[in-house]
């Protein structure tokens, strides 16, 4: 597997609960990580709102409620 490249640090507080909660998932879903459990929530809870992780290369061009040009709302 391809090692990845993560350059930017976030650090978080928590209460127990939280932590506890946390860490519950992460054993039942067998994640190796806290810090892997948190990106996994992290990205479906983005998902479940309806965003998407950016594919390498991608520009903020891209992405947007309005379709570069035409100043018309995009299809939903």
């Amino acid at each position: 597997m391809p090692e990845l490249f993560r350059g930017e640090r976030l650090q978080i507080m928590m209460t127990q609960e939280e932590l506890r909660a946390l860490d519950d998932w992460r054993f039942a879903k067998r994640m190796p990580t806290r810090a892997a459990a948190v990106r996994e929530l992290l990205k479906r809870g983005l998902a479940a709102e309806g965003f998407t992780v950016a594919e390498e290369g991608s520009k903020s061009q891209d992405f947007g409620i309005i379709k570069a040009g035409r100043g018309k709302a995009a299809a939903e």
